[in-house]
């Protein structure tokens, strides 16, 4: 894992953007097309405004992304799947885009999502780190075993906590109990991996993360075994950690 450190999350997520885009269009370049994972979230708004702003072919981008609450209808405020038709896919034009649906019948969907990742490897993935240090919707103690590709997760109550925070949902009570979560099996499959972590908020998992060795109660030390991982923090999510230990990073 490299770690990569900017003044505040604007300027992260530009830089995060600007080096998501050279990862792209190398993989368009080589092969003529590019696969692309996306992380949602508060964490990730400066990413994805900039990205949408770099200069690459999308109509040769196809786009899958994390996870999505079970039950929760797409016309919802919290959804992934409005997140991203907002933020991403109603300004690039790509090439194809696999949404997770949390709604219907959900092994059925489970499984054709999990076809259409698995065609091809995923050139990129933008992970975000919870602040549980979560990856995806994979709570601690995440599935480190799991080889499918997408699952039916329970959310822990930091996570639903972490919602709330955001303003995603009133209380901890109106988040959903589960949601569709891509694997950390399948995220570590990505070529590259991008995981933009901005806010104090993020401190203290990016603090466990860098310091523990690999354990499914802090799920985004699985990062750290992935050949090609960069952590883009700000000042404020690498605050806790030591100088000495960030310089072992870069």
């Amino acid at each position: 894992m490299k770690v990569k450190l900017y003044r505040n999350s604007e300027e992260l997520g530009k830089e995060a953007a600007k080096y998501s885009a050279t990862v792209l269009n190398k993989a368009i370049i080589e092969k003529g097309k590019a696969r692309l994972l996306l992380s949602t979230g508060a964490s990730q708004f400066d990413t994805l405004k900039a990205l949408v702003k770099e200069n690459v072919d999308w109509s040769k981008v196809e786009m899958f992304h994390l996870d999505e609450y079970v039950n929760l209808p797409p016309t919802h405020p919290a959804s992934f799947c409005r997140y991203l038709k907002e933020r991403f896919t109603s300004q690039v034009k790509l090439k194809a885009t696999y949404f997770v649906k949390g709604e219907g019948d959900l092994d059925k969907h489970i499984k054709e999502l999990s076809n259409q990742i698995r065609k091809e490897p995923i050139d990129l993935a933008l992970v975000g780190i919870g602040e549980n240090a979560h990856i995806a919707f994979n709570d601690p103690p995440a599935d480190f075993e799991t080889t499918e590709a997408y699952i039916v997760v329970n959310l822990d109550e930091k996570c639903k906590k972490q919602q709330v925070r955001e303003g995603w949902f009133p209380t901890a009570a109106d988040v959903p109990k589960q949601a569709i979560s891509i694997t950390v099996h399948q995220i570590m499959q990505s070529k590259v991996i991008v995981s933009a972590v901005p806010y104090l908020a993020k401190a203290n998992a990016v603090k466990l993360t860098l310091e523990n060795e690999i354990t499914n109660t802090i799920p985004a030390t699985k990062l750290k075994e992935h050949p090609d991982t960069t952590l883009f923090l700000d000042e404020e999510s690498a605050s806790l950690v030591s100088k000495e230990l960030l310089a072992k990073f870069f």
